[in-house]
């Protein structure tokens, strides 16, 4: 009977050890529900979004990045806006000042001088190219953020501590075709959630897709293949947002291969996905996150807090999770040295 006090103790320290594991992985399950759902074939490989007044534009990545589709509320092209700029791999999709902006950031092989943002009109279809070279050799980004302020923050694809960059001008006041030099003002490492989607063999949870900010540049959001992360913004500068934890991240529903992502003029959310490997499959939904379930939460201005001697602070939960691994080790600890104490009593 003795023999059971370590998987005992195991079993009892993976219990306890569970709601630590989950609370550092996250919030809820996948929310969302479907917005609508493309037909057209052109968007098999749909990987920026963005909405200008009511009007949601697509483009897809490389191979399908020579236009920009108008979408309808029901997802149908109801316009094609050929890009002006030859592209390289164009991999997300903003707006500023009613103008489109195509982030020409991809890069998998990681050997491009310069990357680029196409600014175009989508009215007249007129546009140009602003060249950017990284401070720090080349890198496959997808994400293209910008804020307030106007300036562009690109967000590479690195997996291991994705770096977040950006220039001391304006989108609409960058030199054409350039190059501006970006800095590198923050690095973004995404958790391992587990939530379930994205391509096969990757942990999508820790690779950055997209990105977005609301109209009103107070709220920004960088994706994965499986999760969003939210930032409050209250001076328009999403850079040195995103150089803080977030303050919110909320599953994403499981797709293919999620990459898009961009801010209806509601404050919902929009989240879209390539076709990925299955080229019999149908096209991917669009989902739809409403802003209420995707705001952080609001919190009051703190009262005077007392002497932290006399009345100590509650554990947070960055704390938390520690206490909780040693509470669990001492259990595992107390079952192995139980056990052995039964076998040399049994050995006598």
């Amino acid at each position: 009977m003795r023999r059971a006090a370590l998987p005992v103790a195991v079993a009892v320290g993976a219990a306890v050890l569970a709601p630590g594991i989950a609370a550092a992985q996250g919030e809820a399950a996948a929310q969302g529900e479907v917005y609508c759902t493309p037909t057209d074939p052109g968007l098999a490989e749909l990987s920026g979004l963005t909405v200008i007044g009511e009007i949601v534009y697509a483009i897809g990545d490389s191979g399908a990045d020579d236009r920009v589709a108008q979408l309808d509320p029901s997802c149908a092209v109801t316009r094609w806006i050929p890009n002006p700029v030859d592209p390289y791999d164009v991999e997300d999709l903003a707006s500023v000042d009613g103008r489109l902006v195509l982030a020409d950031i991809g890069d998998n092989d990681r050997r491009r001088d310069t990357v680029g943002l196409v600014r175009l009109d989508p009215e007249t279809g007129a546009g140009d190219l602003a060249r950017l070279t990284y401070p720090d050799g080349a890198h496959d980004a997808e994400a293209l953020l910008i804020g307030g302020d106007g300036r562009p923050v690109i967000v590479a694809k690195d997996g291991a501590g994705s770096g977040v960059y950006t220039t001391d001008v304006a989108v609409a006041d960058l030199p054409s075709p350039g190059p501006t030099a970006l800095r590198r003002v923050a690095e973004f490492l995404p958790d391992d959630t587990g939530t379930a989607g994205g391509p096969p063999l990757l942990v999508g949870s820790s690779l950055v897709t997209g990105g977005a900010v609301t109209a009103d540049g107070t709220l920004a959001a960088l994706r994965t293949y499986t999760d969003v992360y939210l930032w409050s913004v209250p001076d328009g500068d999403v850079a040195g947002a995103l150089g803080r934890p977030a303050d919110r991240v909320v599953a994403a529903p499981a797709r293919p291969q999620g990459e898009a992502a961009a801010f209806t003029a509601d404050g919902d959310l929009l989240l879209a996905s390539e076709l990925g490997l299955d080229s019999a499959a149908p096209l991917p939904p669009v989902d739809v996150l409403r802003a209420a379930d995707i705001a952080p939460a609001r919190t009051s201005n703190p009262a005077p807090v007392a002497d932290t001697e006399e009345a100590p602070a509650e554990p947070t939960s960055s704390i938390l999770v520690p206490l909780v691994v040693a509470a669990a080790s001492v259990l595992v600890i107390v079952g192995v040295t139980a056990l052995l104490v039964v076998r040399v009593f049994r050995r006598r």
